[in-house]
Protein backbone atom coordinates (compact mmCIF):
# COMPACT_ATOMS: atom_id res chain seq x y z
CA UNK A 1 0.00 0.00 0.00
CA UNK A 2 2.90 2.37 0.61
CA UNK A 3 4.08 1.69 -2.95
CA UNK A 4 0.56 2.16 -4.32
CA UNK A 5 0.10 5.40 -2.39
CA UNK A 6 3.37 6.73 -3.78
CA UNK A 7 2.54 5.69 -7.35
CA UNK A 8 -0.96 7.17 -7.11
CA UNK A 9 0.43 10.52 -5.94
CA UNK A 10 3.53 10.73 -8.14
CA UNK A 11 2.59 8.86 -11.33
CA UNK A 12 -1.16 9.49 -11.47
CA UNK A 13 -1.13 13.03 -10.06
CA UNK A 14 -3.67 12.49 -7.31
CA UNK A 15 -2.60 14.64 -4.32
CA UNK A 16 -1.99 12.95 -0.99
CA UNK A 17 -4.40 15.34 0.73
CA UNK A 18 -7.16 14.09 -1.60
CA UNK A 19 -6.43 10.43 -0.77
CA UNK A 20 -6.51 11.37 2.91
CA UNK A 21 -9.82 13.16 2.45
CA UNK A 22 -11.33 10.04 0.85
CA UNK A 23 -10.00 7.93 3.70
CA UNK A 24 -11.53 10.31 6.23
CA UNK A 25 -14.88 10.18 4.46
CA UNK A 26 -14.82 6.38 4.63
CA UNK A 27 -14.11 6.45 8.36
CA UNK A 28 -16.83 9.04 8.95
CA UNK A 29 -19.41 6.99 7.05
CA UNK A 30 -18.58 3.93 9.12
CA UNK A 31 -18.92 5.87 12.39
CA UNK A 32 -22.20 7.41 11.25
CA UNK A 33 -23.61 3.99 10.35
CA UNK A 34 -22.63 2.53 13.72
CA UNK A 35 -24.23 5.42 15.56
CA UNK A 36 -27.45 5.10 13.55
CA UNK A 37 -27.79 1.37 14.25
CA UNK A 38 -26.66 1.04 17.86
CA UNK A 39 -29.21 0.57 20.61
CA UNK A 40 -29.18 2.43 22.92
CA UNK A 41 -28.01 5.30 20.72
CA UNK A 42 -24.39 6.36 21.05
CA UNK A 43 -24.35 10.10 21.58
CA UNK A 44 -20.78 11.16 20.82
CA UNK A 45 -17.50 10.23 19.19
CA UNK A 46 -14.03 10.55 20.70
CA UNK A 47 -11.35 10.53 18.01
CA UNK A 48 -7.77 9.84 19.05
CA UNK A 49 -5.06 10.90 16.63
CA UNK A 50 -1.30 10.61 16.38
CA UNK A 51 0.91 12.88 14.33
CA UNK A 52 1.14 10.61 11.26
CA UNK A 53 -1.13 9.89 8.32
CA UNK A 54 -3.59 7.92 10.46
CA UNK A 55 -4.05 11.09 12.46
CA UNK A 56 -4.65 12.94 9.21
CA UNK A 57 -7.41 10.47 8.32
CA UNK A 58 -8.96 11.22 11.71
CA UNK A 59 -8.85 14.98 11.11
CA UNK A 60 -10.57 14.57 7.74
CA UNK A 61 -13.19 12.26 9.27
CA UNK A 62 -13.83 14.72 12.10
CA UNK A 63 -14.67 17.43 9.61
CA UNK A 64 -17.31 15.25 7.91
CA UNK A 65 -18.83 14.15 11.21
CA UNK A 66 -19.02 17.78 12.33
CA UNK A 67 -20.82 18.68 9.09
CA UNK A 68 -23.30 15.88 9.83
CA UNK A 69 -23.97 17.41 13.28
CA UNK A 70 -22.41 14.53 15.24
CA UNK A 71 -20.85 15.51 18.56
CA UNK A 72 -17.10 14.86 18.46
CA UNK A 73 -13.95 15.55 20.41
CA UNK A 74 -10.46 15.05 18.98
CA UNK A 75 -7.66 14.06 21.34
CA UNK A 76 -4.03 14.28 20.23
CA UNK A 77 -1.27 11.95 21.43
CA UNK A 78 1.18 14.69 20.43
CA UNK A 79 1.42 18.46 20.44
CA UNK A 80 -0.30 20.24 17.56
CA UNK A 81 3.09 21.65 16.57
CA UNK A 82 4.33 18.08 15.90
CA UNK A 83 1.84 17.53 13.05
CA UNK A 84 3.14 18.08 9.52
CA UNK A 85 2.55 17.31 5.83
CA UNK A 86 -0.84 16.21 4.55
CA UNK A 87 -2.00 15.53 8.10
CA UNK A 88 -1.35 19.15 9.04
CA UNK A 89 -3.40 20.34 6.06
CA UNK A 90 -6.43 18.44 7.35
CA UNK A 91 -5.70 19.43 10.94
CA UNK A 92 -5.92 23.09 9.99
CA UNK A 93 -9.17 22.54 8.06
CA UNK A 94 -10.60 20.77 11.10
CA UNK A 95 -9.41 23.42 13.54
CA UNK A 96 -11.04 26.15 11.42
CA UNK A 97 -14.43 24.56 12.23
CA UNK A 98 -13.80 25.04 15.99
CA UNK A 99 -14.09 21.31 16.68
CA UNK A 100 -13.10 20.46 20.25
CA UNK A 101 -9.39 19.51 20.29
CA UNK A 102 -7.52 18.32 23.35
CA UNK A 103 -3.73 17.88 23.47
CA UNK A 104 -2.77 14.84 25.58
CA UNK A 105 0.90 14.51 24.73
CA UNK A 106 2.04 13.07 28.07
CA UNK A 107 1.44 9.52 29.30
CA UNK A 108 -0.12 10.85 32.51
CA UNK A 109 -2.84 12.57 30.48
CA UNK A 110 -4.33 9.16 29.66
CA UNK A 111 -4.98 8.17 33.25
CA UNK A 112 -8.38 6.67 34.06
CA UNK A 113 -9.05 9.49 36.54
CA UNK A 114 -12.14 11.51 35.60
CA UNK A 115 -12.59 9.69 32.28
CA UNK A 116 -13.84 6.19 32.99
CA UNK A 117 -17.51 7.18 33.25
CA UNK A 118 -17.72 10.20 30.96
CA UNK A 119 -16.13 8.39 28.01
CA UNK A 120 -18.30 5.28 28.13
CA UNK A 121 -21.13 4.73 25.66
CA UNK A 122 -19.48 6.40 22.67
CA UNK A 123 -17.59 5.57 19.49
CA UNK A 124 -13.84 5.58 20.07
CA UNK A 125 -11.83 6.14 16.89
CA UNK A 126 -8.23 4.93 16.91
CA UNK A 127 -5.89 6.87 14.64
CA UNK A 128 -2.80 6.63 16.82
CA UNK A 129 -0.34 4.44 14.90
CA UNK A 130 -0.32 3.19 11.31
CA UNK A 131 1.31 0.54 9.14
CA UNK A 132 4.79 1.95 9.63
CA UNK A 133 5.17 0.76 13.23
CA UNK A 134 8.12 -1.50 14.03
CA UNK A 135 8.46 -3.17 17.41
CA UNK A 136 6.23 -2.43 20.37
CA UNK A 137 4.12 0.66 20.91
CA UNK A 138 5.71 3.00 23.41
CA UNK A 139 5.20 6.09 25.52
CA UNK A 140 2.12 8.21 25.00
CA UNK A 141 0.92 6.03 22.11
CA UNK A 142 0.94 2.94 24.35
CA UNK A 143 -0.86 4.86 27.10
CA UNK A 144 -3.56 5.97 24.65
CA UNK A 145 -3.96 2.39 23.41
CA UNK A 146 -4.44 1.19 26.98
CA UNK A 147 -7.04 3.92 27.48
CA UNK A 148 -9.00 2.72 24.45
CA UNK A 149 -8.91 -0.89 25.59
CA UNK A 150 -10.07 0.06 29.09
CA UNK A 151 -13.15 1.70 27.62
CA UNK A 152 -13.88 -0.87 24.92
CA UNK A 153 -16.41 -2.83 27.00
CA UNK A 154 -18.91 0.04 26.99
CA UNK A 155 -17.96 1.70 23.69
CA UNK A 156 -17.54 0.78 20.02
CA UNK A 157 -13.90 0.96 18.89
CA UNK A 158 -13.18 1.86 15.25
CA UNK A 159 -9.57 1.55 14.10
CA UNK A 160 -8.33 3.67 11.18
CA UNK A 161 -6.51 1.54 8.57
CA UNK A 162 -5.07 -0.84 11.19
CA UNK A 163 -5.47 -1.29 14.96
CA UNK A 164 -2.66 0.71 16.57
CA UNK A 165 0.16 -1.60 17.63
CA UNK A 166 -0.57 -4.37 15.11
CA UNK A 167 2.12 -5.32 12.59
CA UNK A 168 0.58 -4.93 9.13
CA UNK A 169 2.81 -7.56 7.51
CA UNK A 170 2.81 -10.32 10.11
CA UNK A 171 -0.45 -9.71 11.96
CA UNK A 172 1.40 -9.91 15.27
CA UNK A 173 0.60 -7.45 18.08
CA UNK A 174 3.52 -5.29 19.17
CA UNK A 175 3.04 -4.81 22.91
CA UNK A 176 -0.06 -2.74 23.67
CA UNK A 177 -2.45 -3.13 20.71
CA UNK A 178 -5.94 -1.75 20.16
CA UNK A 179 -8.78 -4.28 20.36
CA UNK A 180 -11.04 -2.91 17.63
CA UNK A 181 -14.66 -3.77 16.96
CA UNK A 182 -14.30 -2.50 13.40
CA UNK A 183 -11.22 -1.73 11.32
CA UNK A 184 -11.68 0.65 8.40
CA UNK A 185 -8.73 -0.06 6.12
CA UNK A 186 -7.70 2.00 3.11
CA UNK A 187 -7.32 0.78 -0.46
CA UNK A 188 -6.42 -2.85 0.12
CA UNK A 189 -6.37 -5.11 3.18
CA UNK A 190 -2.97 -5.62 4.75
CA UNK A 191 -1.34 -9.05 4.51
CA UNK A 192 -1.21 -9.51 8.28
CA UNK A 193 -5.00 -9.30 8.52
CA UNK A 194 -5.31 -12.86 7.20
CA UNK A 195 -3.32 -14.31 10.10
CA UNK A 196 -5.07 -15.86 13.10
CA UNK A 197 -2.99 -13.69 15.44
CA UNK A 198 -4.63 -10.55 13.99
CA UNK A 199 -8.28 -11.58 14.12
CA UNK A 200 -8.69 -10.80 17.82
CA UNK A 201 -7.61 -7.19 17.19
CA UNK A 202 -9.19 -6.32 13.83
CA UNK A 203 -12.82 -7.04 14.64
CA UNK A 204 -14.89 -6.69 11.47
CA UNK A 205 -13.18 -5.27 8.42
CA UNK A 206 -14.45 -2.46 6.21
CA UNK A 207 -12.46 -1.61 3.07
CA UNK A 208 -12.53 1.95 1.73
CA UNK A 209 -11.83 2.71 -1.92
CA UNK A 210 -9.60 5.79 -1.83
CA UNK A 211 -9.02 5.90 -5.58
CA UNK A 212 -5.96 3.72 -6.15
CA UNK A 213 -5.93 3.37 -9.98
CA UNK A 214 -7.21 0.05 -11.31
CA UNK A 215 -4.07 -0.35 -13.41
CA UNK A 216 -2.01 -0.63 -10.23
CA UNK A 217 -4.37 -3.06 -8.52
CA UNK A 218 -4.54 -5.37 -11.55
CA UNK A 219 -0.81 -5.98 -11.33
CA UNK A 220 -0.96 -6.91 -7.66
CA UNK A 221 -0.65 -10.58 -6.76
CA UNK A 222 -1.06 -12.13 -3.30
CA UNK A 223 -1.16 -15.58 -1.76
CA UNK A 224 -4.42 -14.76 0.03
CA UNK A 225 -7.38 -12.43 -0.48
CA UNK A 226 -9.83 -10.76 1.89
CA UNK A 227 -13.51 -10.91 0.93
CA UNK A 228 -14.88 -7.43 0.20
CA UNK A 229 -18.33 -6.14 -0.78
CA UNK A 230 -16.96 -5.21 -4.20
CA UNK A 231 -16.30 -8.92 -4.88
CA UNK A 232 -20.01 -9.65 -5.20
CA UNK A 233 -21.81 -6.30 -5.43
CA UNK A 234 -22.72 -7.01 -9.07
CA UNK A 235 -24.07 -10.48 -8.34
CA UNK A 236 -27.52 -9.22 -7.34
CA UNK A 237 -28.83 -7.13 -10.27
CA UNK A 238 -32.08 -5.21 -10.15
CA UNK A 239 -34.95 -7.59 -10.78
CA UNK A 240 -36.96 -7.16 -13.96
CA UNK A 241 -40.72 -6.80 -13.78
CA UNK A 242 -41.45 -9.52 -16.34
CA UNK A 243 -40.31 -12.35 -14.09
CA UNK A 244 -41.91 -14.93 -11.82
CA UNK A 245 -40.91 -17.22 -8.95
CA UNK A 246 -39.37 -19.74 -11.33
CA UNK A 247 -36.97 -17.09 -12.57
CA UNK A 248 -35.13 -17.06 -9.25
CA UNK A 249 -34.54 -20.76 -8.86
CA UNK A 250 -35.78 -23.70 -6.84
CA UNK A 251 -33.86 -25.06 -3.84
CA UNK A 252 -34.26 -28.52 -2.34
CA UNK A 253 -33.35 -28.77 1.34
CA UNK A 254 -32.77 -32.29 2.71
CA UNK A 255 -32.40 -31.94 6.45
CA UNK A 256 -33.55 -32.65 9.98
CA UNK A 257 -34.22 -35.50 12.39
CA UNK A 258 -36.12 -36.02 15.62
CA UNK A 259 -34.89 -33.32 18.02
CA UNK A 260 -33.32 -31.29 15.20
CA UNK A 261 -36.32 -29.63 13.59
CA UNK A 262 -34.75 -26.21 14.18
CA UNK A 263 -31.77 -26.96 11.93
CA UNK A 264 -34.03 -27.94 9.05
CA UNK A 265 -36.37 -25.00 9.65
CA UNK A 266 -33.64 -22.38 9.85
CA UNK A 267 -31.89 -23.66 6.72
CA UNK A 268 -35.18 -23.65 4.82
CA UNK A 269 -36.09 -20.19 6.09
CA UNK A 270 -32.64 -18.85 5.13
CA UNK A 271 -33.09 -20.15 1.56
CA UNK A 272 -36.37 -18.22 1.36
CA UNK A 273 -34.82 -15.05 2.81
CA UNK A 274 -31.88 -15.19 0.41
CA UNK A 275 -33.97 -14.63 -2.68
CA UNK A 276 -34.74 -18.11 -4.03
CA UNK A 277 -38.04 -18.16 -5.89
CA UNK A 278 -39.10 -21.57 -4.59
CA UNK A 279 -37.92 -23.69 -1.67
CA UNK A 280 -38.83 -27.33 -1.07
CA UNK A 281 -37.82 -29.17 2.10
CA UNK A 282 -37.67 -32.94 2.53
CA UNK A 283 -37.66 -33.73 6.27
CA UNK A 284 -38.65 -36.67 8.50
CA UNK A 285 -42.41 -36.92 8.94
CA UNK A 286 -42.21 -36.39 12.71
CA UNK A 287 -40.80 -32.85 12.34
CA UNK A 288 -42.56 -31.72 9.17
CA UNK A 289 -45.23 -29.68 11.01
CA UNK A 290 -42.55 -27.82 12.97
CA UNK A 291 -40.51 -27.03 9.87
CA UNK A 292 -43.67 -25.84 8.08
CA UNK A 293 -44.39 -23.42 10.91
CA UNK A 294 -40.82 -22.07 10.83
CA UNK A 295 -40.84 -21.53 7.05
CA UNK A 296 -44.44 -21.20 5.87
CA UNK A 297 -43.28 -19.94 2.45
CA UNK A 298 -41.62 -23.29 1.70
CA UNK A 299 -43.14 -26.55 0.48
CA UNK A 300 -42.37 -29.02 3.28
CA UNK A 301 -42.70 -32.73 2.50
CA UNK A 302 -42.66 -35.51 5.13
CA UNK A 303 -40.25 -38.36 4.43
CA UNK A 304 -40.01 -41.93 5.66
CA UNK A 305 -37.97 -42.31 8.85
CA UNK A 306 -35.41 -44.57 10.46
CA UNK A 307 -35.88 -45.98 13.93
CA UNK A 308 -34.17 -42.88 15.41
CA UNK A 309 -36.38 -40.39 13.58
CA UNK A 310 -33.93 -39.43 10.83
CA UNK A 311 -34.62 -39.66 7.11
CA UNK A 312 -34.70 -43.17 5.73
CA UNK A 313 -33.01 -43.99 2.44
CA UNK A 314 -36.43 -45.17 1.19
CA UNK A 315 -37.64 -41.58 1.11
CA UNK A 316 -35.39 -40.86 -1.90
CA UNK A 317 -37.18 -43.21 -4.30
CA UNK A 318 -39.73 -40.60 -5.39
CA UNK A 319 -37.38 -37.62 -5.12
CA UNK A 320 -34.69 -38.97 -7.41
CA UNK A 321 -37.21 -38.74 -10.25
CA UNK A 322 -37.71 -35.05 -9.46
CA UNK A 323 -34.11 -34.12 -8.73
CA UNK A 324 -33.60 -32.43 -12.11
CA UNK A 325 -36.28 -29.87 -11.16
CA UNK A 326 -33.99 -28.14 -8.68
CA UNK A 327 -31.39 -25.45 -9.28
CA UNK A 328 -29.57 -26.04 -5.98
CA UNK A 329 -29.61 -28.64 -3.21
CA UNK A 330 -28.71 -28.18 0.46
CA UNK A 331 -28.17 -31.41 2.35
CA UNK A 332 -27.09 -32.21 5.90
CA UNK A 333 -28.31 -29.78 8.59
CA UNK A 334 -29.65 -31.71 11.58
CA UNK A 335 -29.79 -35.08 9.77
CA UNK A 336 -27.76 -36.96 12.43
CA UNK A 337 -24.85 -39.27 11.54
CA UNK A 338 -26.64 -42.50 10.56
CA UNK A 339 -25.97 -45.14 7.91
CA UNK A 340 -29.13 -43.97 6.12
CA UNK A 341 -27.73 -40.43 6.05
CA UNK A 342 -24.53 -41.78 4.49
CA UNK A 343 -26.55 -43.60 1.82
CA UNK A 344 -28.65 -40.50 1.08
CA UNK A 345 -25.58 -38.32 0.70
CA UNK A 346 -23.88 -40.80 -1.63
CA UNK A 347 -26.95 -41.17 -3.80
CA UNK A 348 -27.56 -37.44 -4.05
CA UNK A 349 -23.92 -36.86 -5.04
CA UNK A 350 -24.12 -39.47 -7.79
CA UNK A 351 -27.54 -38.44 -9.12
CA UNK A 352 -27.93 -34.67 -8.78
CA UNK A 353 -27.01 -32.41 -11.68
CA UNK A 354 -27.35 -29.20 -9.67
CA UNK A 355 -24.90 -27.38 -7.38
CA UNK A 356 -24.91 -28.93 -3.90
CA UNK A 357 -24.22 -27.41 -0.48
CA UNK A 358 -23.12 -30.02 2.06
CA UNK A 359 -23.27 -29.11 5.73
CA UNK A 360 -23.18 -30.72 9.18
CA UNK A 361 -24.15 -34.41 9.09
CA UNK A 362 -23.68 -34.67 5.34
CA UNK A 363 -20.01 -34.18 6.24
CA UNK A 364 -20.01 -36.33 9.37
CA UNK A 365 -21.71 -39.41 7.91
CA UNK A 366 -19.63 -39.88 4.78
CA UNK A 367 -15.97 -40.76 5.51
CA UNK A 368 -14.97 -40.80 1.81
CA UNK A 369 -16.72 -37.53 1.01
CA UNK A 370 -13.79 -35.73 -0.66
CA UNK A 371 -13.26 -38.66 -3.03
CA UNK A 372 -16.95 -38.68 -3.94
CA UNK A 373 -16.95 -34.94 -4.54
CA UNK A 374 -13.96 -35.25 -6.84
CA UNK A 375 -16.02 -37.43 -9.22
CA UNK A 376 -18.83 -34.90 -9.59
CA UNK A 377 -19.15 -32.79 -12.72
CA UNK A 378 -21.29 -30.13 -11.01
CA UNK A 379 -20.15 -27.57 -8.40
CA UNK A 380 -20.15 -28.57 -4.75
CA UNK A 381 -19.69 -26.47 -1.62
CA UNK A 382 -18.86 -27.97 1.77
CA UNK A 383 -19.17 -25.96 4.99
CA UNK A 384 -17.17 -27.71 7.73
CA UNK A 385 -16.29 -26.32 11.14
CA UNK A 386 -12.74 -27.14 12.33
CA UNK A 387 -13.75 -30.47 13.89
CA UNK A 388 -15.43 -31.62 10.69
CA UNK A 389 -12.47 -30.46 8.64
CA UNK A 390 -10.14 -32.43 10.90
CA UNK A 391 -12.14 -35.60 10.18
CA UNK A 392 -12.20 -34.93 6.43
CA UNK A 393 -8.40 -34.51 6.30
CA UNK A 394 -7.64 -37.12 8.98
CA UNK A 395 -5.92 -34.50 11.14
CA UNK A 396 -6.54 -33.09 14.61
CA UNK A 397 -8.31 -29.81 15.31
CA UNK A 398 -5.14 -28.06 16.49
CA UNK A 399 -3.50 -28.78 13.15
CA UNK A 400 -6.47 -27.29 11.30
CA UNK A 401 -6.59 -24.17 13.46
CA UNK A 402 -2.87 -23.55 13.16
CA UNK A 403 -3.13 -23.50 9.36
CA UNK A 404 -6.73 -22.73 8.47
CA UNK A 405 -5.92 -21.36 5.03
CA UNK A 406 -3.67 -24.28 4.11
CA UNK A 407 -6.15 -26.84 5.44
CA UNK A 408 -9.07 -25.35 3.51
CA UNK A 409 -7.02 -25.21 0.33
CA UNK A 410 -5.85 -28.82 0.80
CA UNK A 411 -9.45 -30.04 1.13
CA UNK A 412 -10.50 -27.97 -1.88
CA UNK A 413 -7.76 -29.50 -4.01
CA UNK A 414 -8.40 -33.03 -2.77
CA UNK A 415 -12.15 -32.85 -3.40
CA UNK A 416 -12.12 -30.45 -6.38
CA UNK A 417 -14.74 -28.55 -4.42
CA UNK A 418 -15.36 -25.19 -2.78
CA UNK A 419 -14.59 -25.26 0.94
CA UNK A 420 -16.06 -22.86 3.48
CA UNK A 421 -14.05 -23.47 6.67
CA UNK A 422 -16.16 -21.81 9.34
CA UNK A 423 -14.89 -19.99 12.42
CA UNK A 424 -13.27 -16.66 13.27
CA UNK A 425 -11.81 -15.66 9.92
CA UNK A 426 -13.88 -18.03 7.77
CA UNK A 427 -11.84 -19.29 4.80
CA UNK A 428 -13.29 -19.84 1.32
CA UNK A 429 -11.06 -22.03 -0.85
CA UNK A 430 -11.44 -23.49 -4.32
CA UNK A 431 -9.13 -25.66 -6.37
CA UNK A 432 -6.96 -23.49 -8.60
CA UNK A 433 -7.93 -20.19 -6.93
CA UNK A 434 -6.31 -17.94 -4.34
CA UNK A 435 -7.97 -18.65 -0.96
CA UNK A 436 -10.07 -15.91 0.62
CA UNK A 437 -10.55 -14.96 4.26
CA UNK A 438 -13.67 -13.28 5.61
CA UNK A 439 -13.34 -10.69 8.36
CA UNK A 440 -16.93 -9.84 9.23
CA UNK A 441 -18.82 -11.30 12.17
CA UNK A 442 -18.31 -11.45 15.93
CA UNK A 443 -18.32 -13.89 18.89
CA UNK A 444 -22.06 -13.43 19.38
CA UNK A 445 -22.48 -15.70 16.34
CA UNK A 446 -21.03 -18.62 18.30
CA UNK A 447 -24.49 -19.98 18.95
CA UNK A 448 -26.58 -22.87 17.66
CA UNK A 449 -28.17 -22.44 14.25
CA UNK A 450 -25.89 -19.82 12.68
CA UNK A 451 -24.26 -22.49 10.52
CA UNK A 452 -27.70 -23.65 9.33
CA UNK A 453 -28.48 -20.06 8.32
CA UNK A 454 -25.23 -19.88 6.35
CA UNK A 455 -25.92 -23.12 4.48
CA UNK A 456 -29.37 -21.85 3.54
CA UNK A 457 -28.01 -18.52 2.35
CA UNK A 458 -25.50 -20.24 0.07
CA UNK A 459 -28.25 -22.47 -1.31
CA UNK A 460 -30.55 -19.51 -1.93
CA UNK A 461 -27.82 -17.63 -3.79
CA UNK A 462 -26.88 -20.68 -5.87
CA UNK A 463 -30.50 -21.21 -6.95
CA UNK A 464 -30.52 -17.73 -8.49
CA UNK A 465 -27.66 -18.67 -10.77
CA UNK A 466 -24.91 -16.85 -8.91
CA UNK A 467 -21.43 -18.26 -9.56
CA UNK A 468 -20.74 -20.85 -6.81
CA UNK A 469 -17.54 -19.24 -5.53
CA UNK A 470 -19.19 -15.82 -5.54
CA UNK A 471 -22.26 -17.28 -3.79
CA UNK A 472 -20.07 -18.75 -1.05
CA UNK A 473 -18.11 -15.52 -0.53
CA UNK A 474 -21.25 -13.36 -0.58
CA UNK A 475 -23.07 -15.59 1.90
CA UNK A 476 -20.11 -15.74 4.29
CA UNK A 477 -19.56 -11.98 4.21
CA UNK A 478 -23.22 -10.98 4.50
CA UNK A 479 -23.76 -13.61 7.22
CA UNK A 480 -21.02 -11.93 9.26
CA UNK A 481 -22.35 -8.44 8.53
CA UNK A 482 -25.79 -9.54 9.68
CA UNK A 483 -24.23 -10.71 12.93
CA UNK A 484 -22.39 -7.42 13.36
CA UNK A 485 -25.56 -5.40 12.80
CA UNK A 486 -27.55 -7.62 15.17
CA UNK A 487 -24.89 -7.11 17.86
CA UNK A 488 -25.11 -3.33 17.49
CA UNK A 489 -28.88 -3.45 17.86
CA UNK A 490 -28.74 -5.71 20.91
CA UNK A 491 -25.76 -7.57 22.32
CA UNK A 492 -23.45 -10.40 21.37
CA UNK A 493 -24.47 -12.33 24.47
CA UNK A 494 -28.17 -12.50 23.60
CA UNK A 495 -27.82 -13.04 19.85
CA UNK A 496 -29.64 -15.96 18.25
CA UNK A 497 -29.44 -17.35 14.73
CA UNK A 498 -32.78 -15.85 13.73
CA UNK A 499 -31.40 -12.39 14.52
CA UNK A 500 -29.18 -12.75 11.44
CA UNK A 501 -32.13 -13.34 9.14
CA UNK A 502 -33.82 -10.22 10.47
CA UNK A 503 -30.87 -8.10 9.28
CA UNK A 504 -30.47 -9.71 5.87
CA UNK A 505 -33.07 -7.64 3.93
CA UNK A 506 -31.39 -4.28 4.58
CA UNK A 507 -27.93 -5.70 3.91
CA UNK A 508 -29.03 -7.10 0.56
CA UNK A 509 -30.64 -3.77 -0.24
CA UNK A 510 -27.34 -2.01 0.36
CA UNK A 511 -25.62 -4.03 -2.36
CA UNK A 512 -28.49 -4.60 -4.80
CA UNK A 513 -30.72 -1.54 -4.45
CA UNK A 514 -34.35 -1.38 -3.43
Amino acid sequence: MRAFDSATINDHNIPGVELMDRAGLGVARCVKRIMSISEPKLSRTIMIAGKGNNGGDVFAAARYLHEWHIEIEVRLTCHASDISGDAYYHFEKMRALHIAIREMADESDWSEINTIHSDSGCVLVDGILGTGISGSSRGTAAAAIRYINRHSLHSIVVAVDIPSGLNADTGEPGGDTVLADVTVTMGLPKRGFAEQSAIEYIGSLEIVDIGIPESLLMNHASDVEIIALSDFSGAFPKRKRLTHKGTYGHVLVIAGAAGYAGAAGMTTRACCRSGAGLVTALVPANIAPIVSSMAPEAMVHPGAETNIGSLSFNCLELWLKKITNFNAIVVGPGMTPHEATNSIVRRILSSAEAPIVMDADALNSCPSLLSLLRRRNMPSIITPHPGEMARLLDRNVNYIQQDRIGSAQAAAEKGKTIVVLKGAGTVVAQSGRTPSVNLTGNPGMATGGTGDILAGMIGGFLAQGINPHTAACAAVNLHGRAGDTAALRGSQITMTAYDLLAELPLLLREISGR
